[in-house]
């Protein structure tokens, strides 16, 4: 059985450095894609440095995929799908990593601005699962895209750096907040009541004053902007500030958006990595996971399915059967973070199976709440396919549980790739504070994450 002590002792010189080095581009990424369009961007860049080729720019013409042949597909500039082609027959099954880049946030209204008080605020309306007072008094960034009548796209992306101006959601003063402070942490702050201060500055204009066309004014000034622009756009809130190293060791990552980067970073890093297959090896990195994984550019839309037919038909097969055999017979990782122990909540764990900090990457057999419902439960043939992977590859892992039972659960990918009849396992890193505007992990789980997925990649 998987021992559950600390990994650090057992880590090489040549093992801490290149921990280190990916730490160090994980921390980077962190930094600067903090949105699914800016991770999807991050991806395309990285790929095709890796020789990697658009799959769009082969449909149609004479080129047909061969092993060793390398391309993407981009679904609305927000999901993606890397295949890596083997020399066995698609048919036969690919070895798939599939991970979420979204995360929580607030996202503007598309008629969000406003004046109360000579203050200029922003409407938000927040995106996934969280705790609404965690929110407050927090310096926030914008980033997001703004698409204009004539088709041209603004992108926008202010409070990240220093000397750019950020914004926040205000709270109330501990003086005047008995009322408040009665309530239950559900509804302390409204969802109603993540507006975000943006102005203060009025403009003054035939005798009277307005904040709010003094930012509509700065807007218009910077990026041309009109208040009817808001319309066609996707603008997000997001915490401000880069990824930080934590502890006095040094040991930990600070961050923002953790769940689910943690994953998709060391899935891309895995995917670029691997050079010849034997089996094609696929890396999925969609959207909308946090909100039920739906729409057009989440893992229940047809798009990867459609990916894959696109794929068959390059190398000669163009029947549903052949994509129906091929998903079938595949095998995935569906890389999504778990909940690290936490000695401060102990009560919300067994901890007998729960994941911890320090101790490799996690698999969860099932998800799921009370009673397993709505979860994708691996079978064990699979679980002990990928226990000896993972020992033959010195990939240190534990297994876990979301939480006690009865308390609650969550969700992944996992149960909609299911569908095809693949196996399909939830594998991840342990994070604590999950879902919260900053987010910890151990630089050592993300380590043995990618070291993972690599295994998986190779040898499924």
């Amino acid at each position: 059985m998987a021992d559950k002590k600390s990994i650090w002792s057992t880590y090489t010189d040549a093992d801490k450095e290149a921990l280190e080095t990916l730490n160090a581009g994980y921390i980077d990424f962190l930094s600067t894609c903090k949105t699914e369009r800016e991770s999807v961007k991050y991806a395309i860049a990285a790929a095709e440095a890796a020789g990697y080729k658009n799959l769009d720019d082969l449909i149609g013409g004479r080129k047909k995929l061969k092993a060793g042949d390398k391309v993407y597909a981009v679904c609305m500039k927000k999901s993606i799908a890397l295949f890596n082609i083997g020399k066995e027959p698609l048919t036969n099954g690919m070895n798939i990593l599939g991970a979420h880049n979204d995360t929580c946030s607030l996202h503007v209204k598309q008629k969000p601005i406003y004046e109360d008080s000579n203050m200029c605020l922003l409407d938000t309306h927040y995106y996934g699962g969280i705790k609404k007072y965690q929110w407050v008094a927090l310096p926030l960034a914008l980033h997001g895209v703004v698409v204009k009548k004539d088709g041209s796209i603004v992108d926008i992306c202010i409070g990240e750096d220093e000397k750019e101006p950020a914004f926040c959601v205000t709270d109330l003063l501990i003086h005047l907040a008995q009322e408040q402070m009665e309530k239950k942490a559900s509804v302390v702050v409204e969802g109603e009541a993540l507006d975000v201060l943006c102005g203060n500055y009025p403009l003054t204009k035939d005798d009277k004053e307005s904040t709010k066309e003094n930012v509509l004014a700065l807007l218009k000034e910077k990026y041309d902007i009109e208040e009817d622009d808001f319309l066609s756009a996707e603008l997000i809130f997001v915490p401000a500030g880069r990824a930080r190293e934590m502890g006095f060791d040094r040991s930990m990552v600070l961050a923002y958006g953790q769940d689910d980067r943690v994953c998709s970073y060391t899935s891309l890093v895995a995917m670029l990595e691997t050079k010849k297959v034997e089996r094609t090896a696929c890396c999925l990195l969609v959207d909308k996971e946090e909100i039920g994984s739906v729409g057009a550019t989440g893992m229940q839309s047809r798009f990867f399915e459609n990916a894959v037919a696109e794929v068959l038909a390059l190398m000669g097969e163009n029947s549903d059967l052949a994509v129906r055999r091929t998903l079938a017979n595949s095998k995935m990782l569906s890389s999504d973070v778990s909940s690290g122990y936490d000695p401060l909540y102990a009560s919300a764990f067994d901890k007998k199976n729960v994941a911890y900090l320090g101790r490799g990457m996690v698999f969860n057999k099932f998800t799921g709440a009370r009673g397993k419902s709505g979860s994708n439960d691996a079978n064990a043939e699979y679980l002990g396919e990928l226990r000896a992977m993972m020992d033959k590859h010195n990939v240190h892992f534990q297994t876990a549980e979301l939480g006690r039972v009865d308390l609650g659960g969550g969700g992944t990918i996992a149960y909609i790739m299911a569908l095809y009849g693949m196996n399909v396992i939830d594998s991840g890193v342990a994070v604590l504070s999950m879902h919260a505007p900053w987010e910890v992990t151990s630089k050592v789980d993300v380590y043995e994450a990618k070291k993972g997925y690599v295994a998986f990649l190779k040898e499924a």
